[in-house]
């Protein structure tokens, strides 16, 4: 405005005398008229509230700040056109700086952000001011950058040092005031300014020199051409080139090589390599609905700092380093939607979910050995074990009960007779008679008499052994059918469940939950310290436990060769795992080490490897972009549309195609139900305890002839029989 004035004074006289005179007139009476006839505050408020009034529809608040010298400038006419929208003024004072703004300020600018108001008036005089608060709005996340800004025109707010903000902040506007006056300042005549109306040159790229973007002319009420002050810019980005940074990760990117592959299938890449993959496809179809050009390249050595690392100046590497630094628009690489990525870069909503879980070996126990007890549980096992106990028991006192009341019976009648024959001098015939008779009631009885006889027996007849005599009693003939039967049912179940354990193949014990895994020595590993933080700070006993021993590790093939040898477990989600396995088995066979997986247990550095069946969790996945980046919006609309037609798990078949078919191959031919002499383990281990107890029992017998035999007194090695008839005798009294 000072600006306007003196250039007015300088066409006031010819001479410098005469100028003098005029400025001495004008200080005394018609500098105050002057400034009261160009009314700046007036014009201002009318341009700010044609513009907003544009945008009543679709607001719901907004918030405006200003400085001492503009604080006058809305009065009853820009309210009165607001009507009920709610709105949140900030007066910043003369001495307050918005780089570190005072906690009423930040206060209320952090409730408009959550309020979500989409117009920011900022009428604040001073640029450089203004520069500084939307520095600290995009560095601290305060500031809805994606919402409409109304600015006053400043060039200190195009320094180079700000190009990046505007490439954020793209629905601004700059009002440019430009005064008109014809003729001498002394006239009556009302002098109306007229405000040039400018935005940033968005999708086009800010070269050294930053020049702004003419849209339409304010005056006196009327713009001139009626131009859309905000219409949409990323919706049609207008062929414009986005850097886009990507590493090897399946199924996110694949490096492949450009001359074996159609060109429409691959977004090409610097030098001689294309990428394809489920979210390279995505990055297409964006590209055609968005109208921009990706130019796909990895970052500085990508290979081993992939999403990269905090370095010790504050900065990061990989591909986080290249969205930070600005040098990338779009990151593709599996970004997970954590707090973690979220603090550090922008994410589009998630357009899928991956099963996250670990890479785990299988264990060298061979169980083969135990294959006759396999057929049952440990439960069942038990039961087999009490009835035969019982059952033993059973078959011992029923047969002792019985020859208890047959001796009893036998004895009587043998008195009898003989107290007969006494007094009647008869015959001793009856007398034999009664004898035989005793004999052969007591027929097979002696096959129980004893309770480890009993027992034997009892397990014989589970193993379908005929006994060597039938019991004659009725009582041990009816619980011998029974028992029988039992045995029968009991030894068909046996045979069916192990000819399908002999049938099948061979067992693999892996690990498949998080409690096998926390159980199991072996250590556990993955990328980054946030992956270890993740398991440190679970709400789950066993994730905890992980996270105890979780190491970090930046080398996948060093980690893949530890899962080999047995020693750790890799977290990543179940599709790369997948890549790590079936990679892994085809360099086996490439080097022509891999061995039969029935064999592969003796090999103590090649190991197969198994992916854990449960997820530890199902995590979102997103396409990273910059910090409050425009493009998110219109991303995240058009990702919606691509996951709700299906196009997410075709792509995702696609990539994982020719990793599946290899994979289901190697397991076909390693799973064949061959029978080998693995599977009898069971049997020689079975006839090794036998062997066992039997050399056992023979050296017991041999200790006892040695020890308590041959040193008895009643033996004599002409006549041993002595010291057996000794021993029965003996055994006869006590009873």
């Amino acid at each position: 405005m000072l600006e306007q004035f003196h250039q007015n004074l300088t066409v006031i006289g010819d001479t410098k005398v005469e100028g003098a005179v005029r400025i001495k007139e004008l200080r005394s009476a018609s500098l105050y008229n002057y400034v009261k006839k160009v009314d700046y505050n007036e014009d201002l408020e009318h341009v700010v509230t044609d513009i907003v009034t544009e945008m009543l529809s679709d607001l719901n608040c907004l918030v405006i700040m200003n400085d001492n010298i503009q604080q006058d400038i809305f009065e009853g006419h820009f309210f009165k056109k607001l009507g009920s929208v709610p709105y949140y003024k900030v007066l910043v004072k003369e001495k307050e700086d918005l780089q570190s703004p005072n906690y009423k300020t930040l206060s209320v600018i952090r409730h408009v952000k959550r309020a979500g108001c989409q117009v920011y008036i900022l009428m604040i005089s001073n640029g450089g001011k203004v520069s500084r608060f939307l520095k600290f709005g995009d560095r601290h996340r305060v500031l809805d950058t994606r919402a409409k800004f109304i600015l006053l025109h400043d060039h200190r707010l195009f320094h180079s040092s700000l190009h990046y903000l505007w490439r954020k902040i793209v629905n601004v506007v700059f009002l440019h005031q430009q005064g008109r006056h014809h003729g001498s300042v002394i006239t009556r005549q009302k002098i109306h300014p007229w405000y040039d109306i400018s935005t940033v040159p968005f999708p086009s790229p800010i070269d050294s020199t930053f020049v702004p973007l003419h849209l339409d002319t304010w005056h006196q009420g009327k713009f001139r051409s009626g131009a859309d002050l905000f219409r949409k810019k990323t919706s049609d980005l207008r062929g414009q080139q986005l850097r886009v940074v990507t590493f090897q990760h399946l199924p996110a990117s694949v490096k492949m090589a450009s001359p074996s592959l159609r060109i429409d299938s691959v977004v090409e890449g610097n030098g001689p390599v294309g990428f394809g993959g489920l979210e390279i496809e995505v990055l297409r179809t964006l590209a055609t609905v968005m109208n921009f050009h990706p130019d796909v390249y990895e970052a500085e050595n990508a290979d081993v700092e992939q999403w990269g690392r905090r370095q010790l100046n504050g900065s990061y590497s990989g591909l986080l380093g290249e969205v930070m630094s600005g040098q990338a628009d779009i990151a593709l690489g599996n970004l997970y939607y954590t707090p973690y990525y979220l603090e550090l870069i922008d994410l589009t909503i998630p357009y899928t979910t991956e099963c996250l879980t670990f890479l785990t070996p299988e264990s060298l126990t061979n169980n083969s050995w135990m294959t006759l007890i396999l057929p049952f549980r440990p439960l069942m096992w038990a039961a087999v074990f009490v009835a035969l106990i019982l059952a033993g028991f059973v078959f011992y006192a029923l047969a002792n009960y019985h020859i208890h009341i047959v001796s009893t019976a036998m004895n009587l009648q043998t008195n009898n007779a003989i107290m007969v024959q006494e007094r009647s001098k008869i015959n001793d015939s009856k007398v034999i008679h009664i004898q035989e008779e005793r004999n052969k009631t007591g027929d097979g009885l002696y096959l129980f008499s004893k309770l480890e006889n009993g027992i034997l027996y009892t397990y014989g007849m589970l193993l379908l052994i005929s006994l060597p005599k039938f019991p004659s009693d009725w009582s041990l003939r009816v619980l011998t059918g029974w028992w029988w039967i039992y045995c029968i049912l009991l030894v068909v179940a046996y045979r069916a469940s192990m000819t399908a354990i002999l049938a099948n193949p061979t067992p693999r014990v892996t690990i498949d939950t998080m409690e096998q895994l926390v159980d199991n020595h072996i250590t556990c590993g993955g990328w980054g310290e946030e992956i270890k933080q993740f398991f440190l700070t679970s709400l789950d006993i066993s994730g905890q436990k992980i996270g105890l021993k979780f190491e970090v590790i930046y080398d996948t093939d060093l980690a893949v060769e530890k899962v080999a040898k047995g020693e750790f477990a890799y977290y990543e989600n179940i599709y790369f795992l997948q890549y790590l396995r079936v990679r892994r088995q085809l360099i086996v066979k490439e080097v022509g080490t891999k061995k039969d997986v029935n064999t592969n247990e003796e090999s103590g550095g090649n190991r197969n490897l198994h992916i854990m069946h449960d997820c530890v969790i199902h995590m979102p996945v997103s396409i990273g972009l910059q910090k409050n980046s425009p493009l998110k919006p219109h991303m995240d609309r058009f990702l919606r549309r691509i996951v709700e037609a299906g196009l997410i798990k075709k792509w995702l078949k696609d990539v994982m195609l020719s990793i599946v078919s290899v994979d289901n191959t190697d397991k076909e031919d390693g799973n064949k139900p061959l029978m080998n002499l693995q599977k009898l383990y069971g049997a020689f281990v079975a006839l090794g305890v036998g062997y066992l107890i039997s050399i056992c029992a023979f050296a017991g017998e041999k200790i006892h002839w040695q020890c308590v035999v041959k040193k008895s007194p009643l033996f004599d090695k002409y006549a041993i029989n002595i010291y057996y008839d000794h021993q029965k005798s003996s055994k006869a009294i006590k009873k």
